[in-house]
């Protein structure tokens, strides 16, 4: 399993193509708030298994110092493996990197045990995004 960051035109298409198999496609998120403005200036990242994309994500660090998760997915198939775990870690080590020590996310609600075994804590109550529930989590990393 390889975790990198997205650099070029290829790995990019591979980490949209995911995206779109999992929020538009699985999950009905409208197309145009899957992909926004923040694309341009996020760093991405993919993970593949042998030479497939199976998993992706973005980083953001915000104006109040954290480095904000975004866009985490791993395609149906390769679910229970770990590799949202690392794609977690990996993004982690990008936030510490670039000299931040706070991570922020919105986790889907059906998501947030995951993100809590991996040490994030609840911040906000419960509120809707993209029709889907989701929490605040944060953590020092």
């Amino acid at each position: 399993m390889l975790v990198k960051t997205a650099k070029t035109p290829e790995e990019l298409q591979d980490v949209y193509r995911i995206r779109k198999e999992v929020f538009v496609e699985e999950q009905n998120v409208p197309p145009e708030l899957e992909i926004d403005a923040f694309d341009q200036s996020a760093t991405h990242f993919i993970a593949y298994d042998e030479e497939t994309p199976v998993a992706a994500a973005r980083l953001r660090i915000t104006d109040e110092g954290y480095g904000k998760l975004e866009r985490i997915c791993v395609v149906k198939s390769h679910r229970g493996k770990s590799i949202g775990k690392k794609i977690m870690q990996k993004m982690e080590q990008e936030i510490n990197q670039q000299g931040f020590h706070k991570a922020k996310l919105n986790a889907q609600i059906h998501a947030q045990d995951f993100y809590q075994k991996l040490g994030y804590e609840v911040t906000s109550g419960e509120f809707m995004d993209a029709g889907i529930p989701h929490v605040t989590m944060i953590k020092n990393v």
